[in-house]
Parts: C-alpha cells; sequence; structure tokens
C-alpha cells in the first residue's frame, strides 16, 4: 500500500515522499533515492515487491522534480545546490529511521541517485544505515571533471542557472544512444522494454532537460564523491553492492562501475560486491529481465541482514 506525505525541503517548499507499507510486521527499511528526470512513483512495481518480502520502502520526489516541484520551485534545479539536495534526502532517512529504530535500514541510490547516495555515504557516515544498494552509477574520469564544470558554469553565467542549455545538455546525455542498434526513440538506452520508454516520454515528469544549475551540480557532486579524502570518510564496515546493466553507457558499459568498486576496496571498504547484468541498459529495474535483478538484489541484501 502506498501512501503520500510531505516533509519541508532545506532548499525550498515542500518535498512530496511516499511510504510502501508491507502486510504485517515490517523486518527492514528501504529508501530509494531516484534518478534525474524522473519520479518515485515509478518504483511502485519494485517498492511492492519489496513490499512482499516485508520492507517498508520510502522515498522522496528531488528538488525540482515530480510532485515536489510546485509554485516556487523550478522543474529540474536544485535551490542550494548539490548538498541541499543531498540533505533532504538525509532529512528523509533521519525520520524514516526515528520511526523504525529497531529493524535494519537499507539505502538504495539509481543513477543522479546513487550518486546522491555515494554523497551520503561519505558524508554522513554515522548514519546508521545497515547496507547500500548503487544502482546505474558511473565513475567519471578526474581529468575531466574541472573542465566540463567549467563548461556548465560559463552556461549559468550565459543563459542563468535556473535555465536550460540544449548543448550542454546534449554535452553531458547526447552519446547514451551511440551503442543502441537502430534506435526506436532518444530514450532505448534506459531500458530494451519499449512499454517503458514510452510512458517515461509520455509523462511531463520524465525526460525533461535539466537546467545548467543542476546539471553543474550533479558534476561538482560526482567531483567530490570521486576525491580519495572524502572515500576514506565511509564507514568501513557497511555492505555495499554495485548493480548495472552491461549495457548502461552511464557506467561506461560496466567499465565505471567496476571502477567505483574498486575505488571503494581502494579506500578500506570490507564488504563490497559488484554484479553487471549483461545487456541491461540503464534503468536495471525496468529491464526486460527486472525479476533477475529484483531477486538477485533481494538475495544479497537478505545475506546481508541476516550477519
Amino acid at each position: 500500500m502506498r501512501e503520500s506525505f510531505t516533509i519541508p525541503s532545506n532548499g525550498i517548499g515542500q518535498l512530496h515522499c511516499c511510504r510502501w507499507m508491507p502486510e504485517g510486521e515490517p523486518k527492514a527499511v528501504l529508501q530509494i533515492v531516484h534518478g534525474i528526470a524522473e519520479y518515485i512513483e515509478r518504483y511502485d512495481d519494485f517498492a511492492g515487491f519489496l513490499n512482499g518480502l516485508g520492507y517498508v520502502v520510502v522515498a522522496e520526489d528531488h528538488m525540482g522534480h515530480g510532485q515536489t516541484v510546485g509554485a516556487e520551485g523550478t522543474q529540474g534545479y536544485f535551490e542550494g545546490g548539490w548538498f541541499t539536495a543531498v540533505s533532504d534526502s538525509y532529512a528523509l532517512l533521519r525520520k524514516t529511521k526515528a520511526e523504525y529504530p529497531q529493524i535494519p535500514y537499507v539505502l538504495f541510490g539509481h543513477s543522479m541517485g546513487s550518486f546522491m547516495a555515494r554523497t551520503i555515504l561519505e558524508v554522513y557516515p554515522d548514519s546508521g544505515i545497515a547496507a547500500a544498494v548503487i544502482c546505474g552509477t558511473g565513475w567519471q574520469p578526474r581529468a575531466i571533471l574541472p573542465g566540463a564544470i567549467g563548461i556548465c558554469q560559463l552556461a549559468c553565467k550565459k543563459v542563468g542557472e535556473k535555465n536550460t542549455s540544449d548543448t550542454l545538455q546534449n554535452m553531458v546525455f547526447g552519446g547514451y544512444n551511440k551503442r543502441v542498434e537502430h534506435p526506436r526513440t532518444e530514450f532505448d538506452w534506459l531500458t530494451r522494454d519499449a512499454k517503458v520508454v514510452d510512458a517515461y516520454i509520455a509523462h511531463p515528469s520524465c525526460g525533461f532537460t535539466a537546467s545548467t544549475g543542476l546539471l553543474r551540480d550533479l558534476l561538482t557532486g560526482i567531483r567530490f564523491i570521486e576525491q580519495k579524502q572524502n572515500l576514506a570518510k565511509m564507514n568501513k564496515d557497511l555492505p555495499v553492492l554495485f548493480i548495472a546493466g552491461g549495457d548502461d553507457p552511464v557506467g561506461n558499459y560496466g567499465k565505471g562501475v567496476t571502477r567505483a568498486a574498486e575505488e571503494f576496496r581502494k579506500a578500506g571498504m570490507k564488504h563490497v560486491a559488484c554484479r553487471l547484468f549483461p545487456l541491461g541498459r540503464h534503468e536495471i529495474l525496468n529491464e526486460i529481465n527486472r525479476r533477475e535483478v529484483y531477486d538477485f538484489t533481494a538475495k544479497w541484501l537478505g545475506e546481508q541482514l541476516g550477519r
């Protein structure tokens, strides 16, 4: 059963949140941190699957996304920047953890949400979570990030950070379809499931052009989480699972995902697992073999939470 509620944003307005409740006594909580240009109700099927296993599932629409975009907000923009948006997700974590203090808490981040979740692991290492799942993530070469951030900053000055730039959008996302044979739409890189792609294109909360400010903030956040001194701040005993599609361009077709997992291990993380699903594209929770992804994730979580 899904129910909606709101909490104050640390940036602007109220965050639209959802809670999916299992039948009977819950055994764990899982918080989803969603990706760019989408909204939390897209995770209904995954949340229902987890409900069947006894999980409470919670999530919030980030600033500039979904139903959080109100009279004060701007679609595709983080008021206050990256760390303010991350603090919103952490505020939901603290609220929900206080409501369920006796059961394990899992953090699950997808795509942009994977980078936000990784920021939480580094900025709030004492959050008390029991496990983290990093889905559809990547690793950007450190050499290119300063230049890319500089280009974003110039675009912010030129058009305004709450406005969009097609040139900048194309720079960040334009090559994602290049390995898709005979693409039907510009979003085929998301999943092989055509119905999911069509629903994504049809929904006004999906697929929009992000503001220049959000793209700047996203790259700034990625630069932060890849720095060794920040990686070193994570809780070394926290179990972390990386999952991604082998054909996901965000993770450089697996290379960026395995690199991120390796950097976690180099930082001293003791329990790091990584699983790539061959032929899977970016949204493996919406792939044609999504149930395989669900089952694998649930099995890993069961093993970690049962330790």
